[in-house]
Parts: structure tokens; C-alpha cells; sequence
């Protein structure tokens, strides 16, 4: 299959609807994947803190209508990345990933909400539940972001039967070498691939960090991006995850730990 993870600058300097349509003449460019992704509160910015509540929309809103029928387009599984979900005087981060028909197969409100220099844990419900769903690929788990750095979170959705991990993010620059670790071991530990999209370009004075990538279930990158808003592609077998956990199997020794 092949895989597609758009890495897409943040400008303070555009409005939510300005970098939607930027996101959508990029996405136009990629008939033929079969997965494309998106990043963190990509719409309104994931620093951009006072414009939480005023951009947040219910699950039925128009950027969930929007990137339906932009799946539908490209005939294409799209992890649109995250947005800020109202629902009964909750506020979620929670990101959304549609079939090739358009159809909402999975929404994921994530369960980690970062505190450290932000204010996602005082404007934001934390989501409960770890998120996998079918394709016609293989059973693939949701996460963002500072998920990462909870491999138990992980360690749940491969019991669930992931092949795959979809991590969208805004990830910062300044902590670079823990995205970077933490995109290989949350795959190797799991013999899953691991797909994530990451934001570029300054946010509020955060520069984030990009380097969204695309490894194997040894940990291998097989592709990355770097500091500019860049495209991330490859094309990967999930057929490949049960041979490599076959001739390694080291998920057939785990020992239960009281």
C-alpha cells in the first residue's frame, strides 16, 4: 500500500479556512495513495490556544463533512489528523479517519493531553479509549503526539490486533531526538509499522518540529521529512508484520508482569 504524510507548515499569519485550502491543494496532488495523513489541530493550530473553543466543532461539522468527501476524491483512507470536537460541554483532540467511500470509520480523542507549556490539559477532555479499526490492510491503531511517550497505550491497541500505528502530531523541534526515538521503539517494541505526520513551521512562537516518518517493525525508517513542509512517502506490505513477528517472535514471549 501506499502511504502518504503530509507535512504541513503552521503560519500564525492564516486563518483556519486559509490552510485548509492550502491542505486541500496538496491532498489534490495525491490520487493513487492508498493512506494519506494529516497533522495535530493542524486547522487552528495546536499552540494557538484562544481560538480553541471558537473553532471547535461537533463530530458532524463541516471539517468532518470536508475530508469525507475528500476521501471520496482520491478513493483513499485519510487520517485527516485532529481537530477540537465539541460535545456536551466537552472539548476533545480528537482525530478522524475515513475509508474510501468517505465513510467516518474510526474517531480517536486522545487520551494523553500534554500540560508541560500548554494548556491542552485545562481547555481539553481526555479521551478513554484506545482506538483500532479494520481496513482492507489490516487492523490499524489510532494516537497523538504525546501518546508517544505512553507505550502501554500502544502495547493495548497491538493486543487489539494493530499491524499498523498512525500517530498524528505537533511535535516541537526542541524535543526532536525523543520524537525520533519514540517513532522507532513504539514500532519495534510492537513489530508494527508506525506512520506519523507531523507539523512544520513556527506556531505561537513554538517551532515545531517535523520529521514525520515512516518505519518498518524492525524500527527501520524507510522515510522521513525534515524541517520544511514537505510530502513523506513509501509504499509498505502489512502482510510482512505476521513474517517478521514469525522468524522474531518475541511477542510470543512476553511474561506477564504483576
Amino acid at each position: 500500500m501506499k502511504i502518504a504524510s503530509i507535512q504541513l507548515e503552521i503560519r500564525d499569519t492564516e486563518s483556519a479556512s486559509e490552510r485548509t485550502k492550502r491542505a486541500d491543494s496538496l491532498l489534490d496532488g495525491l490520487h493513487g495513495y492508498d493512506f494519506i495523513l494529516l497533522p495535530e489541530i493542524w486547522m487552528t493550530g495546536y499552540n494557538t490556544f484562544d481560538r480553541y473553543t471558537e473553532e471547535a466543532e461537533e463530530i458532524s461539522g463541516s471539517f468532518v463533512s470536508h475530508f469525507a468527501q475528500k476521501a471520496r476524491e482520491l478513493n483513499a483512507y485519510l487520517f485527516a489528523g485532529s481537530f477540537v470536537e465539541k460535545s456536551d460541554g466537552n472539548y476533545y483532540n480528537t482525530s478522524v479517519l475515513f475509508d474510501r467511500q468517505g465513510q467516518l470509520i474510526a474517531s480517536y480523542r486522545k487520551i494523553h493531553l500534554f500540560t508541560y507549556g500548554s494548556k491542552e490539559g485545562e481547555l481539553l477532555t481526555r479521551g478513554t479509549k484506545p482506538i483500532t479499526v479494520d481496513t482492507e490492510f489490516g487492523k490499524v491503531g489510532l494516537s497523538t503526539c504525546y501518546d508517544l511517550r505512553f507505550p502501554e497505550l500502544y502495547r493495548k491497541e497491538l493486543d487489539l490486533g494493530a499491524k499498523l500505528f498512525l500517530v498524528t502530531s505537533a511535535w516541537p523541534l526542541a524535543r526532536l531526538a525523543h520524537w525520533e526515538l519514540f517513532n522507532a521503539a513504539r514500532a519495534v517494541e510492537n513489530q508494527c509499522f508506525l506512520v506519523s505526520c507531523n507539523c512544520v513551521g513556527s506556531n505561537q512562537g513554538v517551532v515545531l518540529g517535523g520529521h514525520s516518518r515512516i518505519v518498518d517493525p524492525w524500527g527501520k525508517v524507510i522515510a522521513t521529512g525534515d524541517e520544511n513542509e514537505t510530502i513523506v512517502t513509501a509504499e509498505i506490505d502489512l502482510a510482512t508484520v505476521d513474517q517478521i513477528r514469525e522468524e522474531f517472535p518475541q511477542l510470543k514471549h512476553r511474561v506477564p508482569i504483576d
